[in-house]
């Protein structure tokens, strides 16, 4: 009897036990439920349905956010919304990246200018904005006309040096002169600031475009070392650094003729290149197709005597523009390729291409090593139609990055190279 009363009340603490078991799993289950519940923020009452635009199968899910958010808000439309539209496509590495350092870039960043210097001698501007210094002074005319520049240098994170070769060129200065005058300038700004010293000239930089500012300055190699170097001849053989250096379109403008673009029923040649036998690759690219009947080489430059800008005019009705280097890696051909709406052909074993940590060149280029040249006829007929009216389209998307203005305007060649000068300037730490 003892034992059955035993096994009576152990009977009851297991189903106590038992009902104590499930009563804390249902207020686990009940708490965790609401928990969950709270953290989801409340439904409007009547959300507004944003009307989505269909896209191509290729576009990011990102891009289709932003389109549904400017089409709910009804803001950014127009002329301004195909610009911002263009930002994200593929012709960029890192599109939704771009943009937002770009805006952080516009709030933040300023330069300061060292006003040391006689403006009628060496400093402070080159002599002119055409040419082949046209990029070096749109940069040095625009850097006082933007946000970016302060007056304080307490507050900026970049210093630019004002120093033009160019002008020296033009007062026929020989480059050992030319290597003194740098030296002494940069001497005297260091003996006046205590800028350079806080970082050996990390946060300095200077810009000069062609063969010219490259030679003047090379005599002076605490200067190259250190500082950062904004140039039109960016290889190794110049002892361009690329994660320091930054690679200064070379642009002829003002423009002969209008943009190009939109236009591909038009483009009836397969390649198109004229210009003077200053290289290797160009005596071979001259001396392998200059006879050939579907590729349009010259061995030299177009005379004027053939007609008004004939030579500007074959860009228009040519669908691969060659584009190899000449005395230098650089080729200002490339720009007016560009312009013109011709696919550029670049030939060159290394070239830093301007913009290429932002731009994907090989979305609106064809990007050959100089052996290429033996094949190239082959490798242009490889790509097929729809390929080239691809690169063609994205092409006319970057054409505003080569494109120099006064006053500068957003996301033009100032600002590219702006951007590229504050990307660098976080690495630099005192």
């Amino acid at each position: 009897m003892i034992a059955g009363k035993s096994q009576l009340q152990q009977s009851q603490l297991f189903s106590l036990k038992g009902s104590i078991l499930t009563l804390s799993v249902l207020t686990l289950i009940s708490f965790t439920y609401f928990s969950f519940k709270s953290l989801r923020p409340p439904l409007p009452l009547s959300p507004p349905t944003p009307q989505l635009t269909l896209l191509p199968s290729n576009t990011s899910p990102s891009h289709v956010r932003i389109v549904a958010d400017k089409k709910a808000n009804n803001v950014g439309e127009g002329e301004d919304d195909d610009v911002e539209e263009d930002l994200f496509t593929d012709v960029y590495h890192s599109p939704k990246l771009f943009n937002l350092n770009f805006e952080e870039m516009e709030r933040k960043f300023k330069i300061y200018i060292y006003p040391d210097g006689d403006p009628k001698t060496f400093y402070q501007t080159p002599r002119k904005l055409t040419g082949k210094y046209a990029s070096e002074g749109y940069f040095f005319q625009n850097i006082r006309e933007s946000r970016f520049r302060t007056d304080d240098p307490d507050q900026a994170h970049l210093f630019f040096i004002p120093i033009s070769c160019h002008k020296m060129r033009g007062k026929g200065t020989s480059y050992e002169n030319m290597t003194i005058i740098v030296q002494n300038y940069l001497d005297s700004l260091i003996a006046k600031y205590p800028y350079w010293n806080r970082t050996l000239g990390a946060d300095h930089f200077f810009v000069t475009c062609h063969d010219v500012g490259v030679r003047a300055t090379e005599g002076v190699p605490f200067l190259v070392k250190n500082a950062i170097r904004v140039v039109c001849s960016p290889s190794y053989d110049v002892a361009f650094i690329p994660h320091k250096d930054v690679a200064l379109p070379q642009v002829l403008q003002p423009f002969a003729l209008p943009a190009g673009g939109n236009d591909v029923e038009n483009r009836t040649t397969l390649g198109f290149w004229a210009g003077h036998r200053n290289s290797k690759i160009r005596v071979i690219l001259a001396r392998v197709w200059e006879n050939d009947t579907e590729l349009d080489i010259s061995n030299n430059r177009i005379s004027r005597a053939t007609g008004h800008l004939v030579y500007q005019k074959r860009f228009y009705r040519t669908k691969f523009c060659i584009c190899p280097g000449g005395s230098q890696v650089n080729s200002a051909r490339i720009a007016d390729s560009i312009h013109y709406g011709c696919v550029p052909v670049i030939l060159s074993n290394y070239y830093d291409l301007p913009f290429n940590d932002v731009l994907d060149w090989r979305k609106f280029a064809v990007v050959l090593r100089e052996n290429d040249v033996y094949e190239l006829k082959q490798i242009l007929k490889n790509i097929s139609h729809e390929e080239f009216v691809t690169l063609h389209k994205n092409l006319v998307k970057v054409q505003k990055h080569f494109q120099w203005n006064s006053p500068p305007i957003k996301y033009d060649a100032f600002h590219m190279v702006i951007y590229e000068l504050w990307l660098r300037h976080h690495v630099i730490k005192y």
